[in-house]
C-alpha cells in the first residue's frame, strides 16, 4: 500500500465541491466541502491501497475507481431518494450528472498529483 495523498483529499474535496456548485449556485452551504472531504478520503485511500507503481501503469484506474464509486453508490442512492421524494426524473438525471462529474473532477486532481 502505497501513502496516503492528503493533499490530493483537500485538493479533491474542492474540486468536487467546485463541481457542485456550477451545478447548485446558491444553494450549497459550506457544510458542502466538509462533506466533500469524506469520499475524497475513501478515494485516496483505495487509490493508495491500489499503490503508486499499479497507478503509474494504469492511469485509467484513477477514473475507474472515482467514476465507479458514483455509479455504484452515489447515483442509485439518489434515484432511489429521488423517486421515494417525487422528484422529477430530469432533476434526479442533473443532480446524478453533477456527482458524477464531481467524482470524475476528484479522481482527475488525484491523477494530476500522482
Amino acid at each position: 500500500m502505497g501513502l496516503m495523498n492528503w493533499l490530493g483529499v483537500v485538493l479533491a474535496a474542492l474540486s468536487a465541491t467546485a463541481v457542485l456548485w456550477l451545478f447548485w449556485r446558491g444553494r450549497l452551504s459550506w457544510s458542502a466541502y466538509a462533506w466533500s472531504v469524506l469520499p475524497a478520503a475513501m478515494l485516496g485511500h483505495a487509490l493508495a491501497r491500489i499503490g503508486p507503481e499499479k497507478l503509474a501503469l494504469k492511469p485509467h484506474l484513477y477514473f475507474m475507481q472515482s467514476g465507479g464509486l458514483a455509479l455504484a453508490f452515489v447515483v442509485p442512492a439518489l434515484w432511489l431518494l429521488g423517486s421515494k421524494s417525487g422528484r422529477s426524473t430530469t432533476e434526479m438525471a442533473r443532480d446524478s450528472a453533477a456527482f458524477l462529474l464531481a467524482y470524475l473532477a476528484m479522481g482527475l486532481v488525484f491523477y494530476l498529483l500522482g
